[in-house]
């Protein structure tokens, strides 16, 4: 803990800094971390529950549109990311691209019941959430050659993504996402109580002393409420895939963020982070990193 103080010191002060002695005592704390293979390469030790906090889980759905008696078909697949389709041009939000990307897509498969090729609408529900969701932003499709889309889509600082979900997911979900709105509610109802003696409302000063698990408790690494906070955002200034320059943007804090260049790295606020939706020659975000919202409250439930 000493050796990462010291790191995030460094850090404050310096636009550049080479992370060796945090790199050393880590590996002396985490051999397996500092593992090499044979021929010489970094192996990739990954925590027993790594996997699980990046990765969910599809119920696919397929139904067959030329046969309406051919019963729907039901399969899971695994996801380490959602993606954004943005070619629609309806499209002009984050979430409404996802709803689009997950309902409706038409594939064409062989049909037991009319034994030939047929047309299946394809819809997906997530049925596991990961206590850290990845988002990508399709902004590239093929043309003759490979082009961007340049069009602003907006995203926030918070998600919800409570709707993309099965309604067997939702019920699980609904306790936390309950806990949150009543811890809501109660902070709305201390401003409304006038202090003793005094016009006005209490000001709350104390930070609250409890984290609540974002995970549910048999499912390590998942997410319990549905709700996301934005953590990191990576962006491509350029005209095309084969050019241009790519940017990382990390959250430190509430309202700081560091904007990783190269070697040189910034502080920037929220609202240049807002910036980095697109619609011209400025950074576009394509891949947005949103990690589980976690509640605080004065006392535990």
């Amino acid at each position: 803990m000493a050796s990462l103080r010291d790191l995030f010191a460094n850090m404050d002060q310096n636009a550049t800094v080479t992370p060796v002695v945090f790199l050393a005592v880590f590996h002396m704390a985490f051999p397996r971390f500092a593992e090499k293979s044979q021929d010489g390469l970094v192996a990739r030790s990954i925590c027993k529950h790594g996997s699980k906090c990046f990765g969910g889980h599809y119920v696919v759905t397929l139904k067959n549109t030329e046969a309406e008696d051919e019963p729907e078909t039901k399969s899971i697949e695994k996801f380490l990311h959602l993606s954004c389709f943005i070619s629609n041009h309806e499209v002009k939000y984050l979430l409404s691209g996802l709803k689009y990307s997950i309902s409706g897509e038409s594939v064409t498969k062989f049909s037991p019941t009319l034994q030939k090729d047929c047309l299946y609408t394809k819809r997906s529900l997530i049925n596991r959430l990961p206590a850290y969701l990845t988002i990508e932003i399709m902004r590239y499709e093929y043309k003759g050659k490979e082009a961007k889309i340049l069009k602003e889509i907006k995203f926030s600082m918070n998600l919800d993504v409570f709707e993309l979900c099965t309604p067997e997911l939702q019920e699980k979900l609904s306790p936390m996402r309950t806990k949150f709105k009543e811890y809501e509610d109660k902070i709305v109802d201390i401003g409304r109580v006038p202090k003793s003696g005094h016009e006005g409302a209490i000001e709350k000063t104390e930070k609250p002393k409890f984290k609540h698990p974002y995970s549910f408790a048999d499912d390590i690494g998942s997410n319990n409420s549905g709700y996301y906070d934005l953590q990191a955002v990576l962006t491509h200034k350029g005209r095309n895939i084969a050019s241009g320059h790519n940017v990382g943007w990390i959250r430190k804090s509430k309202d700081a963020w560091y904007q990783c260049n190269d070697d040189n790295v910034n502080m920037v606020t929220t609202e240049d982070i807002l910036k980095l939706s697109g619609g011209g020659d400025w950074h576009c975000a394509y891949l947005l990193l949103y990690g589980p919202r976690i509640l605080e409250s004065d006392e535990p439930f």
